[in-house]
Formats: C-alpha cells, sequence, structure tokens
C-alpha cells in the first residue's frame, strides 16, 4: 500500500509543509514523535496521511501535545499496518457520512445541473474526532463531505483543507519537490 505522510506545521513564521517517513514506525507514540521533530516549535501541527487515493488519516497536536486523530475509513485499519498503527483506538464519531446523503442546497440559479454534487460514498466508515478543524474553519460536516464526496481523492481532500487553511502554497511545493 502506498502511502503519503505530509506535515503541515503553523509557527511564529507562518505555515510550513514536510514529508514525514512514516516506514519503520513501531507505534502512534512514534508517528507523534515524528510530527512533532517535522517543526518542534509549532503552535499547531496537522499530519494528513493519503494511503493508495482511498483513505485519508488526520493527526493534529497543539503545542506539540493533546493527540486529536481522524480517519476517512475504518477499513484503513483492517488493510494495512500504518492504518492499524494509526486508527487501532479511534471511534467512530456521532455524526456519520449517511447523515449527509440529503439533497445540497440550492443556489438559486435555477441551474439544477450546476448545484448537483457527487454522492455520499455508503461505504465509508470515518471515524475519531470529526470536530479536528473545526476551529480552524472547517466544521464535522465539511470534514465529512469532503471524504464522503465520491471521486474526491485523499490528495484532493488534503490539498482543499490545506487551502482553507492558508498553508495550500507550502504543501503545493512540497507536493512539486
Amino acid at each position: 500500500m502506498s502511502t503519503f505522510a505530509a506535515a503541515v506545521a503553523r509557527g511564529k513564521n507562518g505555515w510550513t509543509a514536510s514529508e514525514v517517513e512514516l516506514t519503520g514506525a513501531a507505534d502512534i507514540d512514534e508517528v507523534v514523535d515524528r510530527l512533532r521533530d517535522a517543526e518542534p516549535d509549532a503552535e499547531l501541527s496537522l499530519l494528513f496521511v493519503e494511503a493508495d487515493d482511498q483513505y485519508l488519516v488526520i493527526l493534529r497536536l497543539d503545542d506539540g501535545e493533546d493527540l486529536r486523530v481522524f480517519g476517512s475509513d475504518s477499513a484503513f485499519a483492517d488493510e494495512s499496518r500504518i492504518g492499524t498503527l494509526l486508527l487501532t483506538d479511534v471511534e467512530p464519531p456521532a455524526l456519520e457520512i449517511d447523515d449527509l446523503a440529503g439533497p445540497p442546497p440550492s443556489s438559486g440559479s435555477g441551474d439544477d445541473d450546476e448545484d448537483e454534487r457527487p454522492a455520499a460514498d455508503p461505504d465509508a466508515d470515518p471515524v475519531g474526532d470529526v470536530e479536528i478543524l473545526a476551529d480552524l474553519g472547517i466544521g464535522s460536516h465539511r470534514l465529512l463531505t469532503l471524504c464522503g464526496l465520491e471521486g474526491m481523492l485523499p490528495a484532493d481532500v488534503t490539498a482543499e483543507i490545506c487551502q482553507k487553511l492558508g498553508a495550500g502554497d507550502e504543501l503545493e511545493e512540497l507536493r512539486d519537490a
């Protein structure tokens, strides 16, 4: 299973992005240490772990402490060692992707085709803290919607989140390197 892990950290001088190597990590604590090492003085650190264009896990540390985890699909824990390492003790959220399956809000433009969004993936089973990014302007509903849209790759979700946070350019530079 191919994975890409990007640490996006906000410090005194703004956002930075760096790739984090997860190979050989023995447990979640070692992954957290690698996230801390990416930007030791960060007030906020996020680790986006994308696997096989199918799964996304977000880890969050505030001031290097208080780990919070969100996973787009619990199946990742069953399908890979890294998934197991990241998601084993993570509980399902109270709000599920199925709750988002209603029709999208109308923009009032009268052109129904433009308002249509892809349906939520009925097989996705998100786990963890859906409020992980709420204080940064990405609420649980938006996060679950992004992760549940059919055809939306984990890289697309990561890019959209980072763009909203103001770290989109840093992530794009990292991917282009």
